[in-house]
């Protein structure tokens, strides 16, 4: 699989990425044993029927709907956790409010999309939910394991983001403007690369020991895990209605 697809599948999977450059790291490093510790389960994501069809183009507007509904609360979640946990010294390295955080992006999404009263019109499905509930028994129990979460999804979303957008904006037809894939934009970050090497770097200075360094490989095979049964629920969701409505005799309309 080339660079650019592995970064695009890591986007959309909510995937850490392979790391890029290998100045002077070592295998010990946190972000080392992240992209080893992961691969398995990165492969496995890659290889989901979501991943599949969006890199092709083929995008259900629904799906891609209930895929940012799903962003919106997992980002709330973890976005709540980084503000109590901003001073931790586990994580206050990787704080970085301007420049990483999505959920205002993601709540313009959702009023593209669904309208001035779209907090009306959504709602949190069982797997994103599960989701949530991790990132806050972390973000209060124990706050180290933010920074799998973190890294899993604000690093994947760098990774691929602007290919993603791209793709979206042409399947579906949107503004080329960039309504409905503000979440892909930070405007806040003028070099991804960098960026996630600045990101990297402060990563591998945090003080860990190996358990914890274990640990927290552990956390983001999770999250990984966690992002794949959000995209699975959501396909199953959005098949459901269709079968509702070929029932009841109506013609399903993309």
């Amino acid at each position: 699989m080339s660079a650019d697809k592995m970064a695009t599948t890591a986007s959309a999977n909510g995937a850490g990425p392979v790391n890029e450059g290998k100045d002077t790291l070592s295998p010990e490093d946190l972000s080392e044993l992240l992209a080893a510790g992961t691969k398995e389960v990165h492969e496995k994501a890659e290889n989901t029927q979501f991943v599949k069809d969006f890199l092709k183009g083929r995008i259900r507007k629904e799906l891609f709907k209930l895929g940012a509904v799903a962003l919106y609360y997992t980002y709330t979640a973890m976005e709540e956790e980084i503000e109590r946990n901003k001073d931790h010294p586990h994580f206050a390295p990787l704080y970085f409010p301007t420049e990483l955080h999505r959920r205002e992006a993601l709540a313009r999404d959702l009023e593209y999309f669904y309208g001035p009263d779209w907090q009306s019109e959504v709602s949190c499905s069982p797997a994103a939910q599960r989701y949530v509930d991790r990132i806050h028994e972390v973000g209060q129990e124990d706050p180290v394991l933010l920074v799998s979460h973190a890294y899993t999804r604000y690093m994947g979303d760098l990774s691929g983001g602007q290919v993603l957008k791209k793709v979206a904006q042409r399947a579906m037809k949107l503004p080329p403007t960039g309504e409905g894939l503000e979440f892909y934009t930070f405007d806040g970050i003028h070099s991804a690369k960098e960026f996630k090497q600045l990101y990297r770097s402060r990563m591998n200075v945090l003080v860990l020991d190996g358990d914890t360094k274990k640990r927290l490989v552990a956390e983001a095979v999770k999250a990984f895990q966690f992002n794949m049964e959000v995209r699975g629920q959501g396909q199953g969701m959005v098949v459901g209605e269709i079968e509702k409505i070929r029932n009841v005799g109506y013609v399903w309309k993309h």
